[in-house]
């Protein structure tokens, strides 16, 4: 494999590990104030964008590895503009899946 190859797939991987932690102690803590829900919502336009950019292109690797983060990001947005009551239940039923 090309080191151009090799570079870009890790970049790929820490991009999408990259919102697992923050994902996660959502659903542990289901605590989210601290979050931007306008960063986040910019996040998940971005990360639409890119998807469809990699669709136009047929280049599946920008699709998969955007499409993951773009499922992360909308889930932690979802989690910051959801009510207490709603947020809690969302996070039970994550949890109770462990």
């Amino acid at each position: 494999m090309h080191a151009v190859n090799l570079i870009g797939g890790l970049a790929a991987i820490c991009s999408m590990a990259s919102f697992v932690p923050q994902a996660w102690k959502i659903i542990r803590t289901r605590e989210t104030h601290d979050i931007s829900a306008s960063m986040f919502s910019l996040t998940v336009v971005g990360f639409a964008c890119w998807c469809a950019y990699g669709a136009l292109q047929a280049e599946w690797p920008l699709i998969v590895s955007n499409g993951i983060c773009l499922i992360l990001s909308a889930f932690i947005l979802m989690m910051t503009v959801l009510p207490r009551s709603k947020k809690e239940a969302v996070a039970d039923v994550l949890q109770s899946r462990d």
